[in-house]
């Protein structure tokens, strides 16, 4: 047996006590690690593409481990930031909920989060902004366009529609029906029914939040919801329209209406740039959505996806951190163009890296129209959108007139909180 010096011992002690003091450090650095969990509503592609930046996120670092978890469940979203104790540090939604959740006290005020917002498009900030605090940070925006099937106008002779005359005769071009009264395609169709109705009440002049208060029975607004009553719903009946989307497949899936050209035309968002140019065979379009009149050209909705931090969030310093790396504009540039999305930093609206999507400028330049409009951050915005909507879909139904549906409405703003 080798005999083991003094030496030897020595250097054997202070091995393992260095050993021992590199086990603890390790031990206490993975014990310094925060978890957060990122609660957000995206999911399919859109998710994969966030849970890599959250991977990009979590190999950028050693302080924090961000865990990602899709949800699109709004109501579960809600009873979690309401609670004592939440699920999530940092999640996602729509500038229009900032104001009523605020108002409630769930959500964390971010002015001393260290973010600039000078470079955001000052909208967005309006709408996360809430008795002069800021309570949720934009990460995109978005806008609203006429959407068209090239091929199916092709088919039918129709131009792209300019005027609202053009549009009603080119949704009677588009739309089929057989012999026993059943629609087998569609000339315009809805992706979102509360927001096309509210774009087209825009397209009429109408305005829906006048002088910063909800008049749902605006005039104007009110001819909008007529007009797509009037030319999609009416002529072929409520339950002929009703039957029709009951066959529809889900949202942007490969059975999308849309996509499968049962629908000629739709109402819908920029993010459809990023997935639309994916489907196979599908040629199509983005114009202007017509309006009643040349003043009015380009009147669409804008809305700002947002994130937060929850009042009830146990990491709201670790939750700022990671906020701050996704609203950074080379995350959010990332973010924005995996996704289709309008970034909310102005110094990003011409960037290059959304020069492959297509059509993509049609929405773009729709952000610079004078005639892009956006509700409140007022407590009452959540409440009201949830009102209009179940009053546009009374008219669909067949069961209201516009002017009755959206006369309840006003009723009902009398309750809600200012």
């Amino acid at each position: 047996m080798k005999r083991t010096s003094t030496l030897d011992m020595a250097s054997l002690a202070t091995a393992t006590a260095l050993g021992v003091v590199m086990s603890f450090a390790a031990t206490m650095g993975a014990a310094a690690q925060t978890e957060i969990t990122f609660s957000y509503l995206w999911g399919g592609v859109e998710g994969e593409a966030l849970e890599q930046i959250i991977a990009d996120f979590n190999a950028s670092q050693s302080n924090i481990v961000v865990k990602g978890v899709s949800s699109p469940d709004t109501t579960k979203q809600l009873a979690s930031m309401s609670s004592t104790s939440g699920s999530f540090d940092i999640s996602d939604n729509f500038g229009s909920n900032v104001g009523a959740w605020a108002s409630k006290g769930i959500l964390h005020p971010l002015d001393d989060a260290g973010i600039d917002v000078a470079d955001f498009i000052p909208a967005s900030i309006d709408q996360v902004t809430y008795d002069g605090k800021l309570y949720s940070i934009p990460i995109a925006v978005h806008d609203y366009q006429l959407i068209y099937n090239k091929k199916l106008l092709d088919e039918a002779g129709v131009a792209v529609p300019t005027t609202m005359d053009e549009l009603a005769a080119a949704i009677k071009a588009l739309t089929k029906v057989d012999g026993s009264g059943n629609i087998t395609q569609l000339g315009l169709g809805y992706a979102w029914m509360p927001t096309t109705m509210t774009v087209l009440g825009y397209a009429f002049g109408g305005d829906w939040n006048g002088g910063g208060k909800p008049t749902p029975t605006d005039a104007n607004a009110i001819k909008g919801v007529n007009f797509y009553a009037d030319n999609v719903v009416k002529p072929y009946t409520s339950a002929a329209v009703n039957k029709f989307i009951a066959g529809f497949g889900p949202y942007m899936s490969p059975e999308d209406p849309f996509h499968t050209g049962k629908i000629a035309m739709v109402i819908d968002g920029e993010w459809r740039s990023a997935s639309l140019g994916k489907v196979e065979g599908l040629d199509w379009g983005v114009a202007q959505i017509p309006a009643a009149s040349p003043e009015l050209a380009n009147s669409t909705l804008v809305e700002v996806s947002t994130l937060f931090i929850p009042t009830n969030s146990q990491h709201k310093a670790e939750a700022a951190e990671f906020l701050k790396y996704l609203v950074s504009p080379p995350v959010m540039a990332k973010f924005s163009h995996a996704l289709g999305n309008l970034p909310a930093r102005t110094s990003l609206l011409g960037d290059p890296i959304y020069a492959d999507l297509p059509n993509y400028a049609a929405w773009l330049d729709a952000l610079k129209s004078p005639n892009a409009k956006s509700f409140s951050s007022a407590p009452y915005v959540t409440e009201y959108v949830t009102d209009l909507g179940s009053a546009f879909d009374a008219v669909v139904q067949g069961t209201q007139t516009a002017e009755d549906a959206l006369k309840g409405v006003a009723d009902r703003s009398a309750t809600y909180a200012q």
